[in-house]
């Protein structure tokens, strides 16, 4: 028995493609017992070279495309209600899909937020890099929010889709310290760098996102995503966890005290 994914990405740069490639040759290796059975684009494929590789991508693999741009929908309605937009839109979107029948739905790289109709039809999982309870936003915010935190580690998890942006539960992650030998002399460059500014926002203006720390969290993050994600299809396909009315079982239909934690199979990867 195999698993059926749907694939719901915007397709803005090319880490949204890697990750396509990544999950789709770990379904060719059997590492994922499930199939994609679509791949909707949240963009038109001729609106920069992205989409169109996902494009691409979908054809050779035989998997169905399907695309509704964003930008271009109904741009008078966006200006006067972006909630009734995103309530319109999203409604077309579930027509167009309602003949794929998938259990879980992947957000990889999908940049809107969906509506409540899609939320109460699918189970989407959508990637965060952030620990369970821990910051919300982009991945720049969530970096300078544990720096200013004085974080002690921090990870990557995969929650389920709910309309209020990035407060879903989450069900599996994965984790990583911060801190320590390999650390020291990031975070102590960073206190020098404190007592001059004085304050974090000036540390951001001048130095931003090279600043050595902020990079060190970055790349340690981002190594782990894309394995993340496979691992959490893998685990999913196989049945080791199950999303049901928004609780997270095991195989044998017990309830789960937490999300799964991948962390030693995604450091395994790396």
């Amino acid at each position: 028995m195999t698993m059926d994914f749907g694939w719901w990405t915007t397709g803005r740069d090319r880490a949204a493609v890697e990750l396509l490639e990544v999950a789709l040759n770990a379904i060719v290796t059997g590492k994922i017992k499930g199939k994609i059975r679509y791949i909707f684009l949240s963009r038109n494929p001729e609106d920069g070279v992205h989409g169109s590789e996902i494009r691409d991508i979908a054809d050779r693999a035989g998997i169905a495309f399907v695309f509704l741009s964003a930008k271009d929908f109904a741009p008078e309605l966006k200006t006067s209600d972006k909630n009734l937009w995103r309530i319109s839109y999203h409604e077309t979107v579930l027509e167009m899909l309602k003949d794929f029948n998938v259990e879980y739905g992947i957000l990889a790289g999908y940049m809107w937020v969906v509506s409540p109709a899609v939320c109460k039809r699918l189970k989407l999982l959508n990637l965060h890099p952030a620990l369970p309870g821990g910051p919300a936003g982009t991945w720049q915010e969530v970096i300078w929010q544990l720096i200013a935190q004085r974080a002690d580690k921090t990870g990557a998890m995969m929650h389920l889709v709910t309309p209020e942006l990035d407060k879903g539960p989450a069900v599996t992650f994965c984790e990583f310290s911060i801190k320590g030998a390999s650390w020291d002399g990031l975070w102590d460059a960073f206190k020098r760098d404190m007592k001059g500014a004085c304050e974090l926002n000036e540390i951001i203006r001048v130095a931003g996102e090279s600043h050595p720390l902020f990079l060190a969290i970055r790349r340690q993050g981002e190594m782990r995503e894309l394995p993340l994600v496979v691992e959490t299809m893998k685990v999913i396909s196989a049945g080791s966890v199950t999303v049901s009315d928004g609780r997270l079982l095991d195989m044998d239909g017990r309830e789960l005290s937490g999300p799964y934690d991948l962390s030693s199979l995604v450091d395994a990867s790396l």
